[in-house]
């Protein structure tokens, strides 16, 4: 068995409008102006949820389309870095439909998937579900790893 970079099942997007129409309904049900959370660059939208930032691409990488929900969690402290990646990794097994992403000195939480046969649904639900882990791991990696005492102010998961 040999699997690709590039799955043949994916047809070539050429046109990402009626992806970028389906992520402004979303944004308009849920009682935001898309007008005022498009990024400087078409297929790109900035919104909030609480404290997290969450920003939301729709993009053409090698002929294909792609959906990505990503929001910054922390900066990575130095001092305790093995302790903070361990625990990065051992809460991203807890997530549902979602991972951790390291990029330079940031980590984020991001969902990605192909634009084909991408609905408003779904959309919708990545955006939560994006939105509402960020907002709660945001907070609770920064206070304990950079002033906030060392359990956080998250209760556990079962």
């Amino acid at each position: 068995l040999r699997l690709t970079c590039q799955p043949n099942f994916k047809t070539k997007i050429m046109d990402l409008q009626p992806y970028y129409k389906l992520v402004e309904e979303v944004i308009q049900e849920l009682g935001v102006d898309p007008a005022n959370t498009r990024g400087k660059n078409p297929g790109q939208w900035d919104l909030y949820k609480g404290s997290a930032p969450v920003m939301i691409d729709i993009f053409e990488h090698d002929g294909y389309g792609y959906f990505q929900c990503l929001a910054p969690i922390s900066l990575i402290p130095e001092d305790r870095k093995v302790e903070f990646y361990e625990e990065i990794l051992e809460t991203g097994h807890k997530l549902f439909g979602v991972g951790f992403t390291k990029f330079k000195d940031k980590i984020y939480l991001k969902a990605l998937r192909e634009t084909d046969n991408l609905d408003k649904s779904e959309i919708k639900a990545t955006m939560l579900r994006v939105g509402n882990y960020a907002d709660e791991y945001d907070d609770y990696f920064k206070n304990k790893y950079f002033g906030g005492g060392e359990r956080g102010e998250r209760g556990e998961r079962s």
